[in-house]
């Protein structure tokens, strides 16, 4: 059996236009929303090689990360913290914010709670944790990364989390696309991307220690307390998976269709200039973006 976790979720900054999921050859399947909204496919798996695609043409917004939330939200005492919410304070299997408390005190503890600890630790990650590229393990909590010193997204995410609930910030994990609008990859890499938010002020903030800078056309997929609950796949029994593959970039209205083969020659992003239009929304700060799994 196989749990699937790949289709966007409803978000204030993307829309999603077209979309199409094919489940092998009509695998049996039905879906479930879980406990933190994500949309999950339990498939039961056929013997021999099982093929699954998800594509997605998607409108975002051009804005960058937390433009429309403002930069003055001030922290909700515990005491007022939504109910549902306060999961998200405390330790986790890959979130060990226990055993982080006197190093985050001792670092971040100076200075004003809310976004500007918030910032503080996403850029002392930035700066002190290397990315290394290939690296990333599933066994692996954000008190070994910080005693290890490098990691990938997820790991980067899962030290942001930690550090942020040990002051009672509710943080959460979140997994899904990143096309580089207005930043260019010279080595071209794509796959889902892993990163954080953290509920200040009555407000998800999108916190990302692997890049530290605004970022342009997130697609939100799943969220959840760690990398279990935002996991694209969860295998039951013995299957193995043996091929995958993830892009997302954008494209120019009406070029690319669901189902189309992959075409970097038609892409507008992996540059600094940003190419917007308002195809698919209202709101004229919206750009066309295709996120395809």
């Amino acid at each position: 059996m196989l749990l699937l976790n790949v289709q966007p979720q409803p978000d204030r900054n993307h829309a999603v236009v077209f979309e199409a999921l094919t489940l092998g050859d009509n695998l049996p399947a039905r879906q479930f929303t879980d406990s933190h909204g994500n949309q999950v496919w339990r498939i039961n798996l056929a013997p021999g090689s099982n093929y699954i695609r998800h594509d997605a043409i998607v409108a975002v917004s051009a804005q960058p990360d937390n433009q429309a939330l403002g930069r003055n939200a001030v922290p909700l005492p515990t005491e007022q913290l939504p109910t549902e919410l306060l999961r998200y304070t405390l330790p986790s299997r890959y979130c060990d914010s226990d055993k982080l408390a006197n190093f985050a005190w001792e670092k971040f503890g100076h200075l004003e709670h809310g976004l500007p600890r918030v910032t503080a630790i996403s850029r002392w990650l930035h700066d002190n944790i290397e990315y290394r590229y290939f690296s990333g393990r599933a066994d692996i909590s954000a008190w070994e990364v910080l005693q290890r010193g490098y990691g990938v997204c997820r790991d980067f995410a899962h030290l942001a989390i930690a550090l942020n609930r040990t002051f009672n910030l509710p943080a959460r994990y979140v997994t899904g696309h990143l096309p580089d609008i207005g930043f260019p990859d010279p080595e071209n890499h794509m796959d889902f991307h892993a990163y954080a938010e953290v509920y200040v002020g009555g407000h998800w903030f999108t916190t990302d220690a692997r890049f530290h800078v605004p970022r342009i056309g997130r697609i939100k997929v799943s969220c959840g307390q760690d990398a279990v609950d935002g996991a694209f796949s969860t295998i039951f029994g013995g299957a193995t998976l043996t091929h995958f593959e993830v892009w997302a970039y954008q494209v120019a209205r009406g070029t690319v269709g669901v189902g189309d083969p992959l075409d970097f020659s038609v892409r507008l992003d992996n540059r600094l200039t940003v190419q917007t239009e308002s195809p698919y929304a209202v709101d004229p700060n919206w750009s066309a973006a295709p996120g395809e799994k």
